[in-house]
């Protein structure tokens, strides 16, 4: 099935989000890392995956994807562990292209703002891009929606509201490959789109400044002691 009619829920209802021009001017980019977490330092990324969503009319139309294996510093190893849950090994990092590389490829893509970024506990994704800000410098100016924090509000009758809890929820079969970067960015695509949805038909939100009030988080800035590139990666 195509990716992009697999992303296509019900459309919201007139009236609400679809109607507001500053929603409708932006570009949405789903992100997710994959990474090991070492002891004693901050998470390193292994993978990154975006998928581009642009309103138009009544939907969410895939504009472009992203996806990249990133080669951690050679003093971090992937474990066991590391390899359970997300089925990268090292052999599979060999040959990829460092940080630096990867994170000024993905940023060149951010090339007709303005943009939120989307992510299944955005603040996780917030503080390795401000990590990687050097590389990204749009990607690390660029406001964040937590599609966890949407839909606490969005679905409050849930006990939790992981990515699996509310696939299950939602009724969206679980992507194969899940913990792979584009799997859960395409997995947290469904799922955003639902609570727009679900959202916009409820009256709760309809305008953009609504859902940033709900979900929002400005960009991470790196405080003192908190280390620079050079001392991470």
């Amino acid at each position: 099935m195509d990716p992009a009619n697999r992303l296509t829920p019900p459309p919201p209802a007139r009236g609400g989000l679809v109607d507001d021009t500053d929603f409708a001017r932006h570009t949405y980019v789903v992100i997710d890392f994959e990474g090991l977490t070492p002891a004693g330092r901050s998470p390193v990324p292994i993978e990154v995956a975006a998928l581009a969503l642009t309103p138009k009319g009544d939907e969410l139309i895939e504009t472009w994807r992203f996806e990249a294996l990133i080669a951690p510093p050679a003093e971090v190893p992937v474990t066991d562990f590391d390899i359970r849950q997300t089925g990268i090994t090292p052999a599979m990092l060999a040959d990829a292209a460092g940080p630096e590389q990867v994170m000024a490829e993905l940023d060149a893509l951010l090339s007709m703002p303005p943009y939120r970024l989307v992510a299944h506990h955005a603040p996780t994704e917030a503080g390795l891009i401000a990590h990687q800000a050097p590389h990204c410098r749009t990607l690390a100016a660029t406001p964040l929606l937590d599609t966890v924090r949407l839909a606490r509000i969005t679905y409050p009758e849930l006990s939790s509201h992981s990515l699996d809890a509310l696939l299950r929820y939602l009724r969206i079969p679980p992507p194969h490959g899940r913990h792979r970067a584009m799997p859960d960015v395409e997995a947290t695509a469904q799922v955003l789109r639902r609570i727009l949805c679900d959202g916009s038909a409820s009256g709760r939100w309809r305008a953009l400044h609504e859902l940033d009030a709900d979900g929002g988080l400005p960009p991470k800035r790196l405080l003192a002691g908190e280390g620079s590139q050079e001392e991470l990666f």
